[in-house]
């Protein structure tokens, strides 16, 4: 008779591997299911690790260039892109023999193979032909996501590029047509500029980054067309055509004209898709919602004893960190732990192009839309002593904050770190800050971060001492 685990976790992304660990932690006996050899799922591997890798090496690249502005001397610098991709993957693999590590650590029992429910409480897991049965008492699905392409288009690797393919394209194109303004598509038409890539991006919106407050959208636009990358709003793709020299890109423009850009290579970057077909979702009371499963605040589907976390939750961002909190979630309800529910305004976002973008809570639009009296507060890292001395101008921290008593509904970034700044404005709306009490908060100089005193000190109209 096949054993039966207080847990058993299909997926072994941050949503998955979170789930396994704090279940261990908890004392439950706990599978965790991956169909790849390796451990980590998309985000290590070819999602936010490797990227931010990248990002962190055009960065470096891009100080070489401002030697001489900063007084130092460095003639006939380079880069080595098969270098960079080296070390790229060796940040990668140190991280999944890490998560290996601590699979044996927690004394989680891994399982290679595809996993399909079943029935209640039963998974089959197939690897190689072979399959085996897996019993639990409790299933977290953590099946994570896919790039999504649009009809008609199909990957080659080469030419026609998704996030995978694009981390491991042999040299740096010359040019390169993005289709997507998201996090995805301006990260790497951030990378691939600073290396020389000329690059075009095609969004279908109104507006680049369109998940964020338009402030923020408007400034990013701006600083992309201040560093070459030319980006075209209110774009419809009709279709993507290989040539002998590369690709054509037909779409038409925001006055209904059709156009048409040729580039050496295009990248997909529209969106991903849940991976929730074939695991056996049709054998539970599980509900869908446009391929995505419903769950309630626990991370609970209508199936009892089955969770889903990550990627494939309807309502919530595909964050990895969103995964990691909901699987905490749903792992806590299992252990009679009384956990803190996930809150899709508590949720930092997080887009690591250069200039950075961070956001937390509501918009400006948004908080307006609720029915919300709301008072903005708005100050420019131009006006920061630490921004002059890294020569990193770009940007300002917006403040949205209720008008009456001050409290804090969302903070919006744009500029240098602001991946790193949010972190406050997170803690701030988790606690239920209002604009007095952080400005109350004595913030070191000079640091980018007093910023952030500066701009709730906006919100009434004041400045502060520093």
């Amino acid at each position: 008779m096949a054993e039966t685990y207080d847990v058993a976790i299909i997926g072994s992304g941050p949503g998955g591997y979170a789930a396994a660990f704090r279940a261990a932690k908890y004392g439950l006996k706990t599978a965790l299911i991956e169909k790849d050899p390796k451990l980590g799922g998309t985000c290590l591997h070819v999602g936010c690790i490797p990227t931010k890798a990248l990002l962190f090496q055009a960065e470096v690249y891009e100080h070489f260039k401002r030697a001489e502005e900063l007084g130092i001397t460095c003639k006939g610098f380079s880069y080595d892109w098969k270098k960079m991709l080296a070390r790229k993957q060796a940040v990668v693999d140190k991280h999944a023999r890490g998560l290996a590590g601590l699979v044996k650590k927690n004394k989680v029992e891994s399982l290679t193979g595809f996993g399909r429910l079943k029935g209640a409480g039963v998974i089959e897991v197939e690897a190689g032909g072979n399959k085996t049965e897996v019993r639990a008492r409790n299933i977290i699905l953590a099946t994570g996501s896919t790039a999504h392409l649009l009809p008609g288009i199909e990957e080659d690797g080469e030419r026609i590029l998704t996030n995978v393919s694009v981390l491991e394209l042999k040299e740096v194109p010359k040019s390169m047509i993005v289709i997507g303004a998201g996090a995805v598509g301006v990260e790497f038409a951030s990378i691939y500029k600073t290396f020389g890539t000329e690059v075009t991006i095609l969004e279908m919106l109104p507006r680049a980054v369109p998940l964020e407050d338009e402030d923020i959208s408007a400034e990013l636009e701006r600083a992309f067309k201040k560093r070459g990358i030319q980006v075209e709003t209110n774009a419809r793709v009709e279709s993507v055509k290989k040539s002998a020299k590369g690709v054509s890109v037909s779409y038409k423009d925001a006055g209904g004209k059709e156009q048409t850009l040729a580039a050496e290579t295009v990248l997909v970057a529209v969106g991903r898709r849940p991976n929730t077909d074939g695991i056996g979702l049709e054998k539970t009371k599980a509900k869908l919602e446009r391929g995505y499963v419903q769950v309630n605040e626990w991370m609970e589907t209508a199936e009892p004893g089955l969770y889903a976390v990550g990627d494939i939750v309807a309502a919530l961002p595909q964050l990895a960190h969103a995964a990691s909190w909901e699987a905490f979630a749903a792992v806590g309800k299992i252990a009679g732990k009384n956990p803190t529910p996930v809150r899709k305004e508590r949720i930092p976002n997080c887009t690591y192009c250069e200039p950075q973008v961070a956001s937390v809570g509501l918009t400006e639009k948004q908080a307006r839309a609720a029915g919300h009296k709301v008072k903005i507060g708005k100050f420019p890292f131009l006006a920061n002593s630490k921004a002059t001395i890294l020569g990193q101008h770009e940007g300002f921290i917006k403040v949205v904050a209720e008008e009456e008593y001050g409290e804090l509904l969302g903070v919006h970034i744009i500029g240098p770190q602001a991946t790193e700044a949010i972190a406050e404005a997170t803690v701030a709306l988790q606690l239920e800050a209002t604009v007095d009490d952080l400005m109350a908060v004595i913030h070191a100089h000079p640091t980018l971060w007093e910023a952030m005193a500066d701009a709730v000190a906006s919100v009434p109209g004041l400045t502060t001492n520093i």
